[in-house]
């Protein structure tokens, strides 16, 4: 069984460049593979391996008081789900290109999973809105989110401007896979004039763990070999796409249009092949 662990912290990391290769030593020693972004601004990983060698890298981090206490989100798979071990020196450890936008210093508020599955439940007039990119949510979605069909994060900023002026005055939710992305967006909100502005604390991966799949629909999209998890964490039947890197649903993958290893119909709708 193969433990996957992921984390991240905003911190001001002055020093990034001098903790890479030690980092990475520490990574390789392990026999840990997968991947660690630091930046000016924090640390964020995605790591796989043996239950000793997971331990061993939290109990490192644990060695530099600014990674004390990163919250973990923990999986398990039966194959190695990554192909190598990389450490990477970044800007920004998730991409919005807004140097203005710094959540170790300002960020809306967080709510539990369990706090917001009661909001759900009780059918409060609240804006549920995710702020992953349009292949994620056409995966899985909340119940009722508004969905901003932007490519990339770094659309979020402008994606917004275009939301009902009365929504500046409603309670807002944001969410995202687990929880990195909300921090600058629920930033970029504030700024932007909306008014109460919250974030699903963990992200989908922390409310299935506490809530399960109350609300939900579909699965969840993450970036590595599994594509996709469902409400309970394990890998469901989702796929990619070999030439676009889409993900492709059981109903996608009967297409006459889908073959294996070749393409799909988004290959198709986005010219990569001739119809």
């Amino acid at each position: 069984m193969v433990v996957n662990v992921a984390g991240y912290r905003f911190v001001d990391l002055p020093d990034r460049d001098e903790l890479r290769e030690p980092m990475l030593e520490h990574c390789l020693g392990l026999g840990l593979k997968g991947t660690v972004l630091l930046s000016p601004n924090g640390i964020n990983f995605f790591l796989a391996g043996a239950q000793e060698a997971t331990n061993s890298y939290l109990q490192y981090l644990e060695s530099d008081d600014r990674f004390a206490g990163i919250p973990t989100k923990v999986s398990h798979t039966d194959y190695q789900p990554f192909r190598r071990m990389l450490v990477k020196r970044k800007q920004e450890i998730i991409a919005l290109g807004r140097d203005d936008i710094r959540p170790v210093e300002f960020t809306g508020p967080h709510i539990s999973p369990t706090e917001f599955k009661q909001m759900l439940d009780e059918e409060e007039d609240i804006v549920v809105l995710d702020t992953r990119n349009d292949y994620e949510t056409r995966v899985g979605t909340f119940d009722g989110a508004v969905e901003l069909d932007i490519p990339s994060f770094k659309d979020f900023p402008d994606a917004i401007e275009s939301l009902p002026d009365e929504y500046k005055s409603k309670t807002l939710v944001l969410y995202c896979t687990g929880g990195i992305r909300c921090e600058k967006a629920s930033a970029v909100m504030l700024k932007a004039g909306f008014e109460d502005v919250r974030q699903l604390e963990g992200g989908i991966l922390g409310y299935f763990e506490e809530c399960g799949g109350s609300h939900w629909r579909g699965d969840c999209f993450v970036f590595d070999q599994r594509v996709a998890l469902d409400h309970q964490l394990d890998e469901s039947g989702v796929v990619m796409c070999f030439r676009c890197r889409e993900p492709l649903s059981l109903e996608e993958q009967e297409s006459e249009e889908y073959v294996i290893d070749s393409h799909c119909p988004y290959c198709l709708d986005k010219g990569k092949i001739a119809h």
